[in-house]
């Protein structure tokens, strides 16, 4: 049996035939890629996960050191103006 051919004298296979094939290809690609970084076998989904609550964590430190920065820098500026408030009004000692 030969396959039917297109206009310009192509042979053409089944739609369906290619999409198995580009699936497959596919799968196998993707199962390479993650054998090139470590992740096959039995506990790559472990790892994985391992990996995604690491991120997790670096994210919360991330954002809890810029919270903790912000309240440092808010906490500065409130002393300062308290003290530049308790020198006007001579608060601690008679001054000149």
């Amino acid at each position: 049996m030969t396959p039917p051919r297109s206009d310009q004298g192509f042979d053409r296979m089944p739609d369906a035939e290619f999409e198995a094939m580009l699936a497959r290809a596919a799968e196998k690609g993707a199962k390479r890629a993650l054998a090139d970084v470590g992740l096959d076998g039995e506990e790559a989904a472990l790892d994985i996960r391992d990996l995604r609550s690491l991120l997790d964590c670096v994210r919360l430190v991330r954002r809890t050191a810029m919270q903790t920065a912000v309240r440092m820098v808010t906490t500065g500026v409130m002393l300062a103006l308290l003290a530049g408030i308790a020198i006007k009004l001579k608060i601690f000692g008679g001054g000149p």
